[in-house]
């Protein structure tokens, strides 16, 4: 018999909740029904009176993910500009113990998502958007000086969340070789990379570190 609708939402949050579970502890690979419904220790009936297939599942699951990401705590925002888009990255970067466990659920959400085309698309679209918020920022640089002045924001955009998704990847298969003072500093040498070269005052580069003697 299906939840009193007084109970459903309710309920519907408690399944959210083991859905998360099972995430954090198999990822998208040991998402199933039956595993939902073990997580909640209820029958996998009850867990398909809110999703009727494992796709359901998967896509709510997806959604979770992307608002628990939105919702992670994030780095002060510096002024627009190239300072902004190294805090933008390092968010992404799994340099804490909850960055590392999202960014291993993301990373075991591709395998799901590339085998429907559905899916696949929304993937694509959050990464649309993820470029779109990272932008305006290097437009910003540009305008200040910071990048060439014939840098196409649009290209550099796509360039660094290319990046900072590669260097996600070698994190989480090796972290003793990208440890969190590593994965900084590439992301500071990847700034450097992209920029206009500045006088050596001493006062920093704009990136965050300090420039060199």
């Amino acid at each position: 018999m299906p939840p009193a609708p007084g109970d459903r939402e309710a309920r519907r949050k408690d399944v959210s909740e083991a859905v998360w579970q099972v995430l954090a502890d198999k990822g998208f690979g040991g998402l199933t029904l039956r595993a939902v419904a073990t997580a909640m220790g209820v029958s996998t009936g009850m867990v398909m009176h809110y999703f009727r297939t494992k796709r359901d599942l998967v896509a709510h699951a997806l959604d979770l993910l992307e608002k628990d990401t939105a919702q992670r705590p994030r780095r002060e925002r510096p002024a627009a500009g190239l300072a902004t888009v190294r805090a933008m990255l390092l968010d992404i970067l799994p340099l804490t113990p909850g960055d590392t466990a999202r960014n291993r659920i993301w990373v075991s959400s591709w395998d799901v998502s590339l085998a429907d085309p559905d899916l696949a698309a929304e993937q694509a679209g959050r990464y649309s958007r993820l470029r779109s918020t990272v932008q305006p920022q290097l437009e910003a640089a540009r305008d200040r000086g910071e990048l060439p002045s014939g840098a196409d924001p649009d290209r550099l955009a796509a360039t660094a969340v290319a990046f900072v998704h590669g260097l996600v990847v070698q994190a989480l298969f090796d972290p003793a070789r990208f440890p969190e003072d590593v994965q900084t500093a590439m992301v500071d040498d990847f700034l450097v990379s992209i920029g206009l070269p500045r006088p050596d005052t001493g006062a920093g580069d704009g990136t965050g570190r300090e420039a060199s003697a």
